[in-house]
């Protein structure tokens, strides 16, 4: 028997086979159970398959073993033979061939001797055939030697044939390079580990007794050997390798034998040649030395397989665990970072054997194994220290475990010994707190920690830990890790609590949580109501669900803290309430049935993060089958059509979240009823709670319908969209083998039966279809995508005819297109008919379709397009460009070929493979040669540059290079962009597209062969045409994507001709560098770097990378060589080039940190190369540094200061870069001796280590003090005549300081100051001090560890110096930073010496100087901030505003911006006064900035405090009413002028807003209102429109109040000014609706009588309903009032849009955006029809708005009708039409239509309640029309609101409608 399949089942041919005499219940049985296998057999996903093995396995074990004797022989070989068949199929998981092997041992227990005389037939044929073991042989014994127990015994009495047929395969395989390094090296490996592990008897013999020096077990010992000592590069291999050695001593006959095989191994050490001896096997092994991989496969694999007593042997008082292996792990510990990973899972597995071990290893050693003075303690502490901050990923949390297991088997130790001392925990405690607070092993440490050391001494020892926690908390990597922490912390404080003291009756769960709240509460409540996103979110996320889960009491302790009308209040009470529901599953709304108060306002609140948190408290609980309530129900529909277009991605996210666990609830509690229905119980309960849910699910499923529309914004229709999924995921029957979670019941057919026998749930009509099908033009890719994907997971296929139809041509049609996106909607509805249509008969030509399937058609199809239009573009580039581009075809192929799953095996033989990479090979040279200007591109040395690109398309156009007048042209025509983008998106996706072809193709088994090396080669030529040859960046990196899995494909394979490809590839790439180029620099391709980069990007992990070790040493000896004497700037360098290929090597993230290992040479290169005579060079340096510094310190934390974002300490920087420590303090020291000889000599490498230096965090005082070197050069450095450098080297300084020491380096810089001055000094060197001061002293404030009483001579010696900050010091840089000291210790000074210190600096910043000095405008900044900091120094400075020089009146308007210090004291009166005292001197000064920062710091001032800040301060308090209006009137002159910019006339409409707040005079009002609705529009600067809301926030709720009270001046203004707010609600910028939010929120705070100062701030869509019902409310009857509502309402003419829409679409490059991409035509009109209509019932309550609207009536009677009939007679049959098609997918045509039904609507309520105008129009009539018109559109794919419809009939109720 043959482990290959035939084309026909085996199970369906079995099952064919059982004949009569078969029994009933057997043969039914079996029938079963062979189409459950066919089921297997047929599927390629896992998890199907898995299920139907398990369903099969049960269907067997229904036969009891007897009625399975009845079947005849033959039947019964028959089944053996199919499960041995099923087993041997390549590609099982191992859990599949498990449960076959299962099955055979049950048949087996009918007849064993038949099933192992099966497999014996089956392993015969591979075991003795001529030929070595092919990959396939050593996949199937390696499955009969573990998977099978049949398998196992065969090959057991077969072991000495096994054993010889692998020694005659190892030459073989390590003949080539390929096949050393391939997969089938790696399966014979793995084999021999197989057969040392599950045969060891066998073995043994062969080894340790009478068969001893067997010669094929030598051979593959020898073999073995030599894997692991470097002849191959596969590190998974020789690890195995490792494995397998060890395994083979394991079979070792006594523990002696064993012990003295591991010490012969142990020579692996050794560097020279020696000799392994193994039992009665020896073999001679010479090391290769290439890595420390071999040391690492053999401990690893000894302490992995190795018996346990073998490794605790004695030999001469020592132990083999800890004398033999141990020795060898703090050296891995020091090698190279690419295999640190792996080393310390090393070390790991030697812990952890040593625990199991320890009561033996007691036996060998006298003495405690980890006593005080043991050297192993040391090490281990050493090893476990120097590597808690590695930047590997993964050593951390493997360092984290080896620290757990070594405080394990201390403790064991301890115990053992009787020691009760825990002095090491204390000092670990210690240790840890002084890492960095951003070092992720920290808390990792920590957590092994804290069950050793109890809470009390880590908080103690560790007080800013709950500070750190939260810090780490803002910050995303460092989140979970703090979590952790907080979560051990409080577990471990509630086992102290309640097992620490013998207590009579245990504490309560709230007397647990008052003592939880002690610690923690001030740190939890900080967290879920800080400002900072991450930490709010993280803080509910990970806090509060262990904290509740620990202490369930803890609520009863946090929400009486809260206070809901306070900033942030609302979210902690939220958050809070709903952990506590998912804790104890009780509803806040149980007891009463009424949603609470603080949830309705936290559903409508402003804040997203609120309203998400009410969100999942709504939809959140313990149990999935609890069904929602009445309150649930109510409050989400009125939540969600209100929260459909937040600007927040992860709002979106989370909102269908929230809405599917909501829907899980609603569907497993409706099954749930339904199975109470059929137990006929409480019958009236679960009908109602599926009437409900039914109800709810077919509303969701309605409402994104008509938020699909093409005219709606891209977050509205993502909303909908994901909303869409959550039902149809939910409650639809569409279970997938492919996905593991999220699958609905088994059972859910029933639910949609119950739904759609009452007329719900018909999410599948083909109305529903063209919606989806009108998203497949959007303008985005997401919401295109997502479409695409309901449509085929979802929807029934195939697609109707006409569908097809429709589709097939507009996809053609888009595919012609010029612009990228319609091509790529071509490419995504190609893909959609490929997976979904049935048939392409009389679409394309009939010999493509004849005797083919779909796919093929299809794709033959698009093949010849692409070819027509490659003819096309060879006879005419501008015309192919135009209307037959190349990139939309290339496109479609690549999307149905590679993302269609089995399209590719079906549709594409040998000859479509060759066909197509050839014609992709033509068009890029076509292709290149346009860019290049000619047709032969092989010729060319060098790319084009842009300059010649744009003189060939320039040239292939006719467009002349000069204009009319003979200057040049700069600006590119449509009809060069439009060749330009054809070629270069077009390389692009042929880059992307043949690389993944090719991987796709090497990747599938029954394809691998189609393509031969000559093709490979063809494709490698296109890409390195590509790359090479074109400068554009887009299509370079496009074309590297697929270079990657190019070449990841070629190195993966097993030919090993395809193997070798890619490293000629990187030969001539290197070659090419290396070799002198004639070009300019601006002609070098940038793509040589990432042609490199590509390459070893590919290069599998798991191996040594060689091509990787090639490159950098070719690259840096290329760099390192000399420049020529006669070299030229103007032409090429290979250094220069080397430079920045090392730089795209550092910088790409595809090679991870296998690069970190040459990081010491290539920084020490690219700082030496900083002092080139060649700028390129130079420059090419400086950015390798840079780059190469953010790889080396590691991952870089978000919204952190520049200084202080890495989380790496010097010790650790160093320990992983030993060699950068003598070359960088080297370097300072240079510059540093240069100083003190007084030599100005430049060292460029100076400023570029201290950057490096200046980012790495203090780290543990000990290890710091090791580096105690690089200080005296620093502190030299403080001297150097470069700003810069004094500057970096105060921030170097801190980092190179230990901790401890801060205050001690401080006092010694200040005795270094000149206490006169008389006393000689150096201003450059004072200055150096005192930045260095400054930058200690601010880092050791930060610690409050600081002691006050410490910092006592540090103060007394700067008011000692007070003269640095006298005239007599006459630098005012020396000045500035001795001020900037002082602010430091501000509160720790004398008063006398502030006093002094503030008269001086009075006195200086009140003189106006007439020269100009270096710095001056520094210090008087600072002394400004100083003066300031006090209230009475304050009032003097700012009464001299006036009097001061220019410098020091700025300081003072910024200072005010700057720092909010003034807020709510006795200052804020007077800056107040003095700013508005002085404004109209301001408002006259030409000096743009003063101007633009003193309106600034105006409206700062008079702008109040809290979220309202609605009541604006008096102005009158620093100005006469006169001069008041004259500021008014200047203000509102620039405004009205426009002079000045954007940001000036922001702030002046934002100031002469707060002006007039209080005022009234209505024509100013007026002219301000006209600003606001002059600069409210969306094409005005953002700017702008943001102080338009500012404006109406800040005064306008002042002067719609006085309207809405009555006063007839203000009712006109109070309606603009709404309608302005209605305007600014519907802005494109979030900032502009929020502020325009607050306007609403505080004008109804105001109109119900409440403080504005305590305003809730509103969500936007609820302020947009409310400024409307203020309207409706007070200002109906106001001049404008109508108008205010109308112009909201879009245009609407269809005739002249569907002739439009009809047309064919632009061939034009670019589409023209909306000025307000935000803006949504159908969703206002939609909102505003209910006023509209509300409106036209006060038509008789006032005779002015009666004639308004009569008016309206008359002029727009006659465009209703003509729209409505055109609505009307719409010809719309049952199939679907290209034209309709293209309307439904016009942008602007859902708008028209909404716009026609809120007019017609409200023109229906007018007929309604006016007499005048019957005549124009019968009711009935245009009721009924509408009504048909909605019906029809809603049946052809237009979702209308049924808010139009339900308005219609509600104003005209009756029978008839």
């Amino acid at each position: 028997m043959t482990a290959a399949r035939s084309d026909v089942c085996p199970s369906e041919a079995l099952l064919g086979s059982l004949d009569d005499g078969v029994p009933p219940r057997v043969k039914n049985t079996l029938v079963l159970f062979l189409k459950t296998l066919s089921g297997f057999s047929r599927s390629s996903v896992t998890r199907a398959k898995a299920r139907a093995l398990e369903d099969a396995s049960r269907t067997l074990e229904t036969l009891p073993v007897p009625l399975l004797r009845s079947l005849e022989q033959k039947h019964h070989r028959r089944l053996v033979q199919l499960l041995l068949g099923l087993q041997t199929e390549p590609g099982n998981t191992a859990s599949a061939c498990r449960k076959l092997d299962q099955m055979m041992q049950y048949l087996g227990q009918v007849d064993q001797s038949l099933v192992f005389e099966e497999v014996q037939h089956c392993l015969h044929q591979v075991l003795h055939q001529d030929q070595v073991f092919s990959i396939k042989d050593l996949q199937l014994v390696s499955v009969f030697l573990e998977e099978s127990a049949a398998g196992r015994g065969v090959l057991r009495q077969n072991c000495s044939i096994l054993l010889h047929k692998l020694s005659e395969l190892l030459p073989v395989i390590m003949k080539e390079e390929a096949t050393r390094n391939g997969s089938q090296c790696y399966q014979t490996v793995k084999v021999c580990l197989q057969v040392f592990q599950l045969l060891p008897e066998e073995v043994a013999q062969r080894v340790f007794e009478g068969e001893c020096g067997d010669v094929p077990m030598r051979r593959i010992l020898g073999f073995l050997m030599g894997v692991i000592l470097g002849e191959i590069s596969n590190r998974d291999t020789r690890l195995l390798a490792g494995s397998a050695v060890a395994m083979l001593i394991s079979t070792a006959t006594d523990r002696t034998s064993g012990s003295l095989c591991v010490w012969s191994l142990l020579q692996v050490t050794s560097r020279v040649q020696w000799s392994l001896t193994v039992g009665g096997l020896q073999v001679t092994c010479r090391p290769r030395g290439v890595d420390a991989v071999d040391r690492l496969s053999v401990v690893r694999g000894l302490l992995t397989c190795c018996r346990k007593d073998i490794l605790t042997s004695r030999s001469s008082d020592t132990c083999l665990l800890l004398d033999g292996l141990f020795p060898l792990i703090p050296a891995l510990c020091d090698e190279n970072l690419d295999c640190h990973y792996y080393v310390f899972q090393v070390f790991n597995m030697w812990l952890r054997r040593v625990k199991e071990c320890l009561p033996e290893i007691w036996e060998v050693i006298d003495t405690p194994l980890l006593g005080e003075h043991s050297s192993l303690q040391h090490t281990l502490a050493q090893i476990i220290w120097a590597n808690a901050e590695n930047p590997v990923e993964g050593v951390m949390e493997s360092v984290s475990s080896a620290f757990c297991l070594f405080l394990e088997i201390y403790d064991l130790d301890c115990r053992h010994c009787g020691n009760a001392e825990n002095g090491l925990y204390v000092d670990f405690v210690r240790r840890i707190a002084e890492m960095p607070s951003q070092s992720k092993g920290k808390y990792q440490l920590l957590c092994g920690l804290v069950p050793y050391t109890g809470t009390h001494t880590v908080l103690d020892q560790y007080p800013n830990l709950p500070s750190h926690i939260l810090k780490c908390l803002s910050i995303n990597h460092l989140a979970p890790c703090a979590a952790e922490i907080y979560k051990t912390l409080l577990q471990e404080q509630r086992r102290e609590l309640t097992t620490g003291q013998a207590q009579e009756v245990p504490p309560t769960e709230h007397c647990l949580a008052a003592y939880w709240a002690r610690r923690w509460q001030p740190t939890v409540l900080k967290a879920l109501m800080s400002d900072v996103v991450l930490l709010q979110n993280n803080a509910s996320s990970y806090l509060l669900p262990c904290t509740l889960h620990t202490f369930p009491a803890a609520p009863h302790v946090l929400l009486p803290a809260l206070d809901s009308t306070q900033p942030g209040h609302l979210r902690a009470w939220t958050c809070i309430v709903a952990a506590q529901r998912i804790t104890t599953g009780q509803a806040p709304w149980a007891s009463h049935g009424v949603c609470p108060e603080n949830l309705r306002r936290a559903l409508s609140s402003l804040d997203d993060r609120v309203r998400l948190a009410a969100l999942n408290l709504l939809c959140c609980s313990p149990k999935t089958r609890e069904a929602p309530s009445q309150v649930e129900y109510s409050a989400l529909r009125a939540f969600l059509p209100l929260n459909l277009n937040s600007e927040s991605s992860t709002f979106r996210q989370h909102l269908q979240a929230g809405v599917r666990k909501f829907l899980v609830r609603i569907r497993d509690s409706c099954m749930a009823s339904l199975k109470g229905q059929r137990a006929q119980t409480r019958l009236s309960e679960e009908e109602r709670i599926l009437q409900r849910g039914v109800d709810f699910v077919d509303w969701l499923a309605h409402l994104p319908l008509g938020c699909l529309a093409p005219g709606n914004s891209f977050q509205r229709k993502k909303t909908a969209l994901l909303l869409l999924a959550a039902v149809l995921e939910t409650c639809s029957n569409s279970w997938s083998p492919a996905r593991k979670k999220g699958q609905p019941p088994a059972n859910m057919d029933t639910l949609i039966k119950w739904a759609t026998e009452r007329e719900k749930w018909e999410f599948f009509s083909k109305s529903r279809q063209l919606v989806l099908i009108g998203c497949l033009e959007d303008t985005t890719n997401e919401i295109r995508e997502q479409a695409a994907e309901l449509l085929v997971r979802f929807f029934p296929q195939p697609l109707n005819p006409d569908i097809t139809t429709v589709l097939f041509r507009r996809a053609h049609q888009l595919l012609h297109s010029p612009r990228v996106p319609d091509a790529q909607m071509g490419a995504l509805m190609s893909k959609l008919l490929l997976q979904t249509c049935a048939s392409l008969d009389g679409l394309v030509g009939g010999a493509l379709t004849h005797g083919k399937a779909q796919s093929a058609t299809l794709v033959r199809h698009l093949l010849e397009t692409l070819k027509h239009h490659h003819l096309t573009a060879q006879e005419d580039m501008v015309l192919a460009a135009r209307t037959t581009p190349l990139h939309g075809v290339v496109g479609a192929l690549q999307r149905c070929l590679l993302e269609a799953p089995g399209v590719l095996s079906e549709a594409l033989d040998h000859r479509g493979a060759v066909e197509t990479i050839a014609l992709l090979e033509k068009i890029t040279q076509l292709l290149l040669g346009v860019l290049c200007g000619h047709l032969h591109t092989e010729d060319k040395e060098a790319p084009p540059s842009f300059c010649d690109m744009g003189n060939a398309i320039s040239s292939l156009i006719g467009q002349p290079g000069l204009d009319e007048e003979g200057e040049e042209n700069v600006l590119l025509s449509e009809e060069h962009s439009v060749v330009l983008t054809c070629c270069w998106v077009s390389l692009k996706e042929i880059g992307i597209f043949l690389g993944s072809l090719v991987e796709r193709i090497l990747s599938v088994t029954c394809m691998n062969t189609l393509l031969t090396v000559e093709d490979v080669q063809r494709a490698s030529k296109v890409f390195k045409d590509i790359i090479l040859k074109c400068r554009h960046w887009g299509a370079v990196e496009g074309c590297c994507i697929g270079f990657t899995k190019f070449c990841g494909a070629l190195l993966a394979s097993s030919n090993p001709e395809f193997k070798v490809i890619p490293g000629h590839i990187l030969q001539q790439g290197l070659s090419v560098l290396r070799s002198p180029r004639g070009a300019s620099v601006t002609r070098r391709g940038a793509g040589l770097p990432v042609l490199i980069l590509s390459v070893l990007a590919a290069e599998e992990c798991s191996t040594c990378r060689p091509l990787l070790a090639v490159s950098m040493d070719a690259l840096l000896e290329t760099a390192r060589t000399p420049l020529p004497q006669d070299w030229d700037a103007t032409f090429d360098l290979p250094q220069v080039c080397a430079v920045h290929t090392l730089q795209a090597l550092v910088k790409g993230s595809s090679l991870g940190l296998s690069v970190l290992q040459y990081a010491p040479a290539v920084a020490m290169l690219s700082l030496t190369l900083l002092s080139s005579p060649c700028w390129a060079m130079r420059n090419a340096a400086l950015q390798l540094y840079s780059s190469l510094c953010s790889r080396m310190l590691g991952q870089r934390p978000t919204d952190e200061d520049v200084s202080t974002q890495y989380g790496m300490s010097p010790p650790a920087f160093f320990h992983h870069y030993p060699g950068l420590r003598s070359f960088l303090q080297g370097a300072l020291e240079c510059a540093a001796t240069d100083l003190q000889e007084a030599r100005l000599t430049l060292h460029p490498a100076l400023y570029p280590v201290l950057t490096l230096l200046a980012k790495l965090q203090p780290g543990h005082h000990e290890q710091t003090r090791t580096l105690s070197g690089f200080l005296p050069p620093l502190l030299q450095l403080a001297a150097s005549p470069i700003y810069a450098v004094r500057l970096m080297s105060s921030r170097a300084l801190v980092a190179m300081v230990p901790p401890p020491e801060y205050l001690a380096s401080v006092l010694r810089l200040v005795r270094e100051l000149p206490e006169s001055p008389d006393q000689p000094c150096c201003h450059n060197s004072v200055h150096g001090r005192l930045l260095q001061m400054e930058a200690v002293l601010d880092r050791a404030l930060r610690n409050d560890s600081v002691r006050l009483s410490s910092l006592r001579g540090v103060v007394e010696g700067l008011e000692a110096r007070l003269w640095l900050a006298s005239t007599a010091q006459r630098c005012p840089l020396v000045r500035r930073a001795y001020v900037a000291v002082v602010v430091l210790l501000r509160g720790h000074c004398s008063g006398p010496f502030l006093s002094c210190l503030g008269s001086l600096l009075l006195g200086d910043v009140c003189r106006v100087s007439h020269t100009l000095e270096l710095g001056s405008a520094s210090f008087q900044h600072t002394a400004v901030h100083f003066l300031c900091a006090d209230p009475d120094w304050a009032w003097q400075v700012w009464q001299k505003l006036s009097s001061g020089s220019a410098v020091t009146r700025l300081s003072l308007v910024k200072w005010v911006k700057e720092g909010c210090g003034w807020r709510g004291t006795r200052l804020q009166q007077v800056v107040q006064r003095e700013i508005q005292a002085n404004l109209k001197e301001a408002l006259l000064q030409h000096d743009v900035e003063y101007k633009e920062s003193y309106l600034a710091a105006l409206v700062e001032v008079m702008t109040p405090d809290g979220p309202g800040r609605s009541q604006p301060r008096p102005a009158q308090s620093g100005l006469e009413e006169t001069e008041l209006q004259e500021c008014v009137e200047l203000l509102l002159e620039d405004v009205e002028g426009g002079a000045g910019g954007p940001e000036l006339l922001s702030q002046a409409l934002c100031a002469v807003s707060l002006l007039l707040s209080h005022s009234a005079d209505v024509v100013l009002l007026q002219r301000w209102c006209v600003l606001l609705e002059t600069h409210r529009r969306p094409e005005a600067p953002e700017v702008l429109r943001l102080a338009c809301a500012q404006a109406l926030r800040l005064t306008a709720a002042t002067v719609v109040s006085c309207s809405l009270r009555g006063c007839p001046a203000f009712k006109s203004l109070g309606n603009r000014l709404i309608s302005t707010g209605v305007h600014l609600l519907q802005d494109e910028s979030q900032e502009v609706r929020s502020n325009a939010s607050v306007f609403a929120s505080i004008l109804s705070q105001s109109h119900v009588g409440e403080d504005p100062q305590n305003c809730f701030l509103m969500h936007i869509s609820q302020s947009l309903h409310l400024l409307l019902d203020l309207l409706l409310e007070e200002l109906w009857d106001s001049e404008g009032a109508l108008q205010a509502l109308l112009c909201h309402l879009p245009e609407c003419n269809l005739s002249i849009l569907l002739q439009e829409a009809k047309l064919t679409p632009c061939s034009s490059l670019y589409e023209q955006d909306e000025a307000n991409v935000f803006l949504e035509p159908s969703v206002i009109a939609e909102t505003v029809l209910p006023y509209l209509v509300c409106l036209a019932k006060h038509y008789p309550e006032s005779s002015s708005l009666a004639e308004c609207l009569d008016q309206w009536a008359q002029q727009n009677a006659n465009s209703i009708q003509e729209n409505l009939s055109i609505c009307t007679r719409l010809q719309l049959g049952d199939a679907l039409d290209a034209d309709w098609l293209s309307v439904l997918m016009d942008p602007r045509f859902h708008g028209a239509l909404c716009s026609l039904f809120a007019r017609a609507a409200f023109f229906l309520q007018l007929l309604r309640v006016s007499d005048n105008l019957r005549p124009l129009f019968d009711p009935l009539t245009l009721a009924q029309d509408l009504l048909d018109s909605h019906k029809q559109l809603c049946f052809h794919g237009v979702f209308l609101s049924t808010s139009f419809i339900d308005s219609v009939k509600t104003i005209c109720p009756g029978d008839n409608f």
